[in-house]
């Protein structure tokens, strides 16, 4: 009986999430009203209420399943032998995201509580992170890892922020290729560094494959880490 009763509640909360998602799409935040979903997705209202709490609780996992299928999208395509082109893949199907889904995209990525991101936007900018981290593997990486992650976020958001509050028929079509390009020109080079590179780019290709090094002790490795973030970011 308990399982029935587990297997029931799942089913009901895919159902709201779904009517939640499709009218958030249809008409933005205002739309997602307790009454219209409970309508759309065919139960009582109390049942948002058991589920979710309130209204904030359900736009949250409207959230999670947006970057679920986010994440699902992104970790669907195959690695190629060049992870700046992975990365600009990558960033070409983030802006495709949001411009597709805005209403969506602007509770992702525009609706955060300061200090707190979710579970769910950690998982996504894990994501991000693991290509920068192949960018440094293969010695293409200019500043730290971090910064670049920051960077490239923190722009590819705005990017995309624009772009929707931006109406259809004056949007750029240029402005995410060049913003793009130019995120891409500040943090990676064109090929692998040369032979003798300078102690940053060395520092930083050296720190991304530290992990893998097993000739060190976990102190050892520590203490390495800490110099080698040193030297990649004197400032």
């Amino acid at each position: 009986m308990e399982s029935e009763d587990v297997t029931a509640a799942d089913g009901h909360r895919e159902r709201i999430v779904a009517a939640a998602a499709r009218l958030l799409a249809e008409g933005g935040p205002d739309a997602v009203s307790t009454r219209a979903v409970s309508a759309a997705a065919g139960v009582q209202p109390p049942a948002i209420y058991r589920l979710f709490g309130d209204k904030e609780g359900l736009l949250d996992a409207v959230v999670a399943d947006g970057f679920t299928a986010y994440l699902t999208s992104k970790t669907a395509r195959k690695p190629t032998d060049d992870p700046v082109e992975d990365l600009r893949a990558g960033w070409d199907l983030h802006v495709g995201l949001g411009l597709a889904n805005p209403a969506l995209y602007t509770l992702m990525y525009g609706r955060y509580r300061p200090g707190t991101p979710s579970p769910a936007a950690l998982a996504a900018f894990e994501v991000l992170a693991a290509h920068i981290r192949r960018i440094a593997e293969a010695g293409r990486l200019r500043v730290p890892e971090d910064r670049a992650a920051d960077l490239v976020h923190a722009a590819g958001c705005g990017t995309t922020l624009t772009l929707i509050a931006t109406p259809e028929g004056r949007r750029d079509p240029e402005l995410s290729r060049t913003a793009r390009e130019a995120v891409i020109a500040a943090i990676a080079t064109d090929a692998p560094v040369a032979p003798a590179p300078g102690p940053v780019a060395a520092a930083v290709t050296l720190r991304a494959v530290l992990p893998r090094i097993d000739a060190l002790t976990a102190p050892e490795r520590g203490l390495m880490e800490e110099w080698l973030n040193r030297i990649a970011d004197p400032g």
